[in-house]
């Protein structure tokens, strides 16, 4: 009964259905977003500039490892960069973020549908004749997601420490830092949560934390935390889109501000 219905779909060919509700909305919204945030992260990586305002740094360029930034780690642009290649800090981190969202889980299932149309929707036709499994390219990259995913977790404590530095500002009458609050710094501090309830919501960490157990009862402390995961887990959808596109705002916001065209207000 499955084979007959899978060969009938077949034959109708790529993208037709017996469907009647809207079912191409939710793929083609997703293919907008994530192809607007692609477009706008390249761009703004291969800017090289107003990345930094005040104690503010973007996240779409932090950890600055080399760079003419205060914030740089390990000096200006290095002498092996190749001279034929734009030279940026963001160049060096970005793949990073980026493969831990591409090898997603939850997003493999959104983009799947969305760039690959494999299938484009349930009950809908597909492209192709057959099923190229976990083994083949591109769905065998989701298995290192696992790995990223310690990276994921390191990116975290950076930007945290980037939140920590927003709270301190130039006081020119001491001449050093003193302590307060702007609009960007609670951005930032948004934009920590997100990503950190989008990482904690992780699959591959609720598989970690007890999912590899056969009585996670017995454990207490792994038990709590596989309960916390997968509260975070089940909301996993919402959370991924909302600090993904707070990851994109944090970095307009920096960047206006540091262009002068917005201004950062001081709460405290």
């Amino acid at each position: 009964m499955m084979g007959n219905s899978t060969a009938a779909l077949e034959r109708r060919g790529f993208g037709r259905t017996s469907r009647r509700d809207a079912w191409w909305a939710t793929p083609l919204a997703t293919f907008l977003v994530l192809s607007a945030f692609v477009v706008y992260a390249t761009w703004a990586a291969f800017q090289n500039a107003h990345y930094v305002y005040g104690p503010y740094l973007s996240p779409l360029y932090s950890p600055v490892l080399f760079g003419d930034s205060p914030h740089a780690w390990l000096g200006p642009k290095p002498g092996w960069w190749p001279g034929w290649l734009p030279f940026s800090p963001a160049l060096l981190i970005l793949p990073f973020p980026g493969l831990f969202r591409l090898t997603c889980y939850y997003y493999r299932g959104a983009y799947y549908k969305a760039f690959w149309a494999d299938p484009p929707s349930c009950a809908v036709g597909e492209p192709r004749a057959s099923y190229w499994g976990e083994r083949s390219f591109p769905l065998i990259m989701q298995n290192v997601h696992r790995y990223f995913l310690y990276v994921a977790l390191g990116f975290l404590v950076v930007l945290s420490w980037d939140v920590w530095k927003a709270l301190w500002f130039p006081n020119p009458a001491t001449g050093g830092t003193s302590f307060g609050i702007g609009v960007g710094t609670l951005v930032l501090a948004l934009n920590v949560v997100l990503l950190a309830g989008y990482t904690f919501g992780c699959h591959s960490l609720r598989h970690l934390v007890g999912g590899r157990l056969d009585e996670v009862s017995k454990r207490p402390a792994q038990e709590r935390a596989y309960a916390c995961v997968s509260c975070l887990n089940r909301r996993h959808m919402p959370i991924a889109w909302c600090s993904l596109i707070v990851v994109a705002f944090a970095d307009v916001y920096v960047r206006l501000c540091s262009m002068g065209i917005w201004t950062d207000w001081r709460i405290l």
